[in-house]
């Protein structure tokens, strides 16, 4: 039960996670102190990217790296700012399920873990019973090695007429 519950919980935080990351790309451009904070993000991430690709395919990376210009930068880590909200939200959501697959999967083991033990302890219950029952059906074959086939007849009707006066 609490399974599916949580699933469309999920889904509705990420559902609810894309207009915020909007929200945020959109408020990112409009204060004037968090706007100069991101257009220097923007341009970090620009000159690392840039230097990236220039060595991935190869061409000079001691060249100068023009900067952005300043809506160029500003769309660009505002759009890294909500990505990056989107994204820790979802790997958020992940991880507190696998988390909780973790939890449900270990008290299933344990169960198993249990049964497992009483399965063994009835084993050697058992076990125990068995040699019991060994025990007496040679200490019977003794009896009745030692008063021979007439003392097997005694013993019955010695066992009958003890268990008649334990009875009454």
């Amino acid at each position: 039960m609490i399974l599916p519950v949580f699933k469309l919980g999920t889904l509705a935080l990420k559902t609810l996670c894309k207009p915020i990351g909007k929200r945020i790309k959109k408020e990112a451009g409009l204060n004037p102190k968090f706007r100069q904070s991101i257009i220097n993000i923007a341009q970090a991430n620009h000159r690392f990217t840039t230097t990236l690709q220039r060595q991935i395919y190869g061409h000079a990376t001691n060249v100068a790296i023009r900067p952005l210009n300043e809506e160029k930068a500003v769309q660009a880590a505002a759009d890294l700012l909500g990505e990056l909200f989107v994204f820790s939200v979802a790997g958020t959501a992940v991880i507190f399920e696998v988390q909780s697959r973790s939890r449900a999967e270990a008290r299933k083991e344990e169960l198993r873990r249990k049964e497992l033990e009483a399965m063994k302890q009835r084993d050697e219950d058992l076990a125990r019973e068995v040699e019991l029952l060994k025990h007496r059906i040679a200490t019977l074959e003794q009896v009745a090695k030692d008063q021979g086939i007439g003392g097997i007849f005694n013993f019955k009707r010695a066992h009958n007429t003890e268990d008649k006066a334990i009875t009454a």
